[in-house]
């Protein structure tokens, strides 16, 4: 690995701005910046498409926006994005990477556990959430709420992306010796096969055997920006042990579960949940699979902390039972540890979790 590969941490992230690797119109934000990403925030246009695209390699986003939009929708004074619909919105943040110094997007936890489909192009670009090293230009994200209407406006905050520089990521022989020395999942017997596997919890939380969630059809708007607004009864349907200790995953209906495991993430070290491994089922298991250093550390206050998991079943009805593995972790090193771990002294909503919705909802 060469010097100074990993992940970039919340100092190095403030250094690319400082440089203008990472621009904007308006001023980062205090929380913006997290131990090993950085929130991107809505800008001021939007537009209603046609459908999901990508612009390929030689591909301009502003070109097939113009050709396969719909209409566009003013974000300034707030607007609500409707389910079922593609929205394409403008990234406030622009980027001017390093030629050494590439960058990987996924949802926020809170956008995720809303099932807010949301994803990142950027110009010339071949896949969603990943933009090549050295690219310079405008950053756009793609927004399909899928259970709930959302309302958002000019700065809200749905994706975040992490810079990395060379290989990050860690084989399965440094996992094994990683969670010898910091225990990644509470089990001895962790199973490491191209990352550590996590499975689901169906035995039940609390008196009452909560086992999970299931987002109601026909309901309010959530307000992306607003913390503990709506009441959970509105928008979830609760679901309790079955004595089967199975779920039957119906097509197009989103559930929130959690893992049996509690997952552990070093200071020195990132993790991301795969979210879709057809080997294990025809099912997506997580939107926002980022996992900052020190999440689930104890130091930060994070011990026992589970893995919320956003499930949506694909083409056909199936079934989970209590501890089948459902997905799996891969860790990233550092390039340099974080100023401040999650949990720590930041407003981290999800630290210590057990079965948790997004920071929306009253508990």
């Amino acid at each position: 690995m060469s010097a100074g590969a990993g992940i970039f941490s919340d100092a190095m992230i403030e250094a690319l701005a400082g440089t203008g690797a990472i621009a904007a119109p308006l001023p980062l934000v205090p929380g913006q910046v997290q131990p090993a990403s950085l929130d991107l925030r809505l800008g001021r246009r939007c537009w209603r498409m046609r459908a999901s695209f990508l612009p390929g390699q030689s591909g301009v986003v502003a070109r097939r926006i113009e050709a396969l939009s719909l209409h566009e929708i003013d974000l300034t004074g707030g607007a609500v994005l409707e389910t079922g619909c593609v929205y394409v919105a403008e990234v406030l943040e622009s980027l001017a990477l390093p030629p050494d110094v590439s960058a990987s997007a996924n949802p926020k936890s809170s956008t995720g556990r809303l099932d807010v489909f949301t994803r990142v192009i950027a110009d010339g670009t071949a896949a969603f959430d990943t933009i090549p090293a050295g690219y310079a230009g405008p950053v756009f994200a793609e927004i399909s709420p899928r259970t709930f209407p959302v309302l958002v406006r000019t700065g809200s905050r749905l994706s975040q992306v992490r810079f990395r520089r060379g290989v990050s990521r860690i084989d399965d022989a440094a996992l094994a010796a990683l969670h010898a020395r910091s225990r990644l999942v509470d089990r001895d017997d962790a199973l490491i096969q191209d990352g550590v596997a996590l499975s689901v919890d169906l035995a039940g939380f609390g008196a009452s055997g909560l086992v999970g969630y299931r987002g109601k059809r026909h309901t309010g708007l959530v307000d992306v920006d607003r913390v503990g607004a709506y009441p959970v009864a509105e928008f979830w349907e609760p679901i309790h042990l079955a004595a089967s200790r199975d779920l039957v995953l119906d097509p197009g209906e989103f559930y929130i579960l959690a893992s049996k495991e509690a997952v552990h993430v070093p200071p020195d070290h990132a993790a991301e949940m795969v979210p879709f491994d057809a080997m294990m089922g025809e099912f997506r298991v997580h939107y926002a699979g980022f996992f900052d250093p020190g999440f689930g550390h104890a130091a930060a206050g994070g011990s026992g902390a589970r893995a919320v998991l956003e499930v949506r079943s694909r083409d056909v009805p199936f079934i989970i039972g209590d501890g089948q593995v459902v997905g799996r972790l891969i860790y990233e090193r550092m390039a340099a540890p974080p100023r401040r771990l999650y949990g720590a002294d930041l407003a981290s909503n999800y630290q210590a979790q057990g079965l948790k919705l997004s920071k929306h909802f009253r508990d």
